[in-house]
């Protein structure tokens, strides 16, 4: 079968939707088949450290589109294994020696850098954020809706070479599912990869018409439409009075042959506390202050944090208690997987929105070790699913009941039993991309008879 995927989100960007079509596309092709990528000609963030491509898998970067080649950058990308690598330039955050104590003058200064979104960036780059705030105001989804125009004509080159069977469509950013309305039109069947909805709570209100709209034509359009989880597909089913033979749930998932053997973690956990580890993401629907205070009120435990977006009260708690909150900001993906082995416990917070399932604890499955998994509500899809995989412990989201938590857990620690509280292989293994990539595939074949 020969796939098309579209896909604004590809590596070199670290994205998790990037990375959730890296490993399918590594699949995909393992089963035989061929894939073909449109992708912007755009620089990745971050250190690299992704799962190499296959070589077989042909790669067209189009333009973004001149303001978004200002915007982000003009350099040209690196494909394949020049993804696979950590760059030579990543440094460890070496966590409490690297975080300073200011005084009120400098917390005042920073919060209002925070607030106004200057950070860490040069002039260019705080220049380059407000413009693309600017333009998104206008525009929808955003200013990367720009490179439709070149997206369409390389379809249009591409079917006219060697029609695809399937053309596929990753969400998000939704700046690609125009793509996959032009290619309907063409008369060529298409999948729809939506993962979230495209109208969410987090949609502007100004787009929330324009994200309907659009959620709806593709959703029509598309012969399948793969979500990330049960909760995603009920609510399009019931938005847009569809088929429930339409959709199709293909979770987050981990690699069953992920290779970490050769990356060494880079950061030290000691054998007398009980090592938490937290690689991921906060927003102001999935915050930590409860487990702070519950980590800071017992001295032989330790929470270190990867992450790309610290908040500010992180920040604080970190450098008023530099030797049980240790930042290390963002790592590479493969060396993200290494240092999720080397801990004791893996910590997962939940969103606000109990039905939704943050893709992380999918990863972690994949590491070997429990998982500590911190809901908002009495109980979340979450907990149902770290339950039938009997892979940890799920509490809520107070300060006395983690403290308890973490005492049972150094216990368990010290007399050698902790990690057999991880779940099981067998219990999991439906979520490993392999498998993953099997059901999307036996999906696409029930509605799209092809060879």
């Amino acid at each position: 079968m020969k796939f098309l995927l579209v896909a604004y989100d590809f590596p070199p960007t670290p994205s998790p939707q990037a990375l959730r079509w890296t490993y399918l596309v590594r699949e995909i092709v393992a089963a035989g088949h061929n894939v073909e990528v449109i992708s912007p000609n755009v620089p990745g963030y971050g250190p690299g450290g992704l799962p190499e491509i296959p070589a077989e898998v042909v790669i067209h970067r189009v333009s973004p589109g001149r303001l978004a080649s200002v915007l982000l950058g003009r350099r040209r990308v690196r494909v394949a294994s020049d993804c696979s690598e950590p760059s030579k330039e990543w440094k460890l955050n070496e966590g409490p020696s690297d975080v300073v104590v200011l005084n009120w003058k400098g917390r005042l200064r920073n919060r209002l850098e925070r607030l106004v979104g200057l950070g860490d960036l040069n002039w260019k780059g705080v220049l380059a954020e407000k413009l693309k705030r600017l333009i998104s105001v206008f525009r929808f989804p955003d200013y990367r809706v720009e490179w439709t125009t070149a997206a369409v004509a390389k379809l249009d080159e591409i079917v006219a070479l060697r029609r695809p069977d399937v053309v596929v469509v990753s969400h998000e950013p939704a700046c690609s599912l125009p793509i996959g309305l032009a290619a309907a039109k063409r008369g060529l069947p298409v999948v729809a990869d939506l993962g979230d909805p495209v109208l969410a709570a987090y949609t502007p209100a100004r787009w929330r018409r324009h994200a309907f709209r659009l959620e709806r034509e593709i959703c029509a359009a598309a012969s399948l439409v793969s979500v990330t989880t049960q909760a995603a597909a009920s609510l399009l089913i019931d938005r847009h009075h569809l088929s429930r033979d339409k959709f199709l749930v293909v979770t987050q998932g981990f690699s069953m042959d992920a290779d970490v053997r050769s990356v060494s973690s880079p950061i030290y956990f000691d054998e007398n506390r009980l090592e938490l580890l937290y690689t991921g993401s906060f927003y102001n629907f999935r915050r930590a202050e409860q487990l702070l205070r519950a980590v800071t009120a017992h001295p032989d435990v330790r929470l270190t944090i990867a992450t790309v977006n610290a908040p500010e009260y992180l920040r604080e708690a970190a450098a008023e208690n530099p030797r049980q909150i240790r930042i290390v900001g963002f790592i590479p993906h493969r060396v993200a997987l290494s240092v999720q082995r080397s801990s004791d416990v893996l910590v997962n917070i939940a969103n606000s929105d109990p039905v939704q399932i943050p893709g992380k604890i999918f990863e972690y499955f994949g590491a070997g070790r429990p998982i500590v998994h911190i809901r908002s509500a009495e109980t979340d899809a979450t907990s149902h699913l770290l339950d039938a995989a009997r892979g940890g412990w799920s509490c809520e989201a107070n300060e006395e009941v983690l403290r308890e938590l973490f005492s049972k857990l150094l216990s368990l620690k010290r007399v050698g039993s902790l990690s057999g509280h991880a779940a099981p292989l067998e219990r999991v293994l439906q979520y490993s991309w392999t498998e993953l990539s099997r059901a999307w595939l036996e999906g696409v074949r029930r509605v799209l008879p092809l060879s």
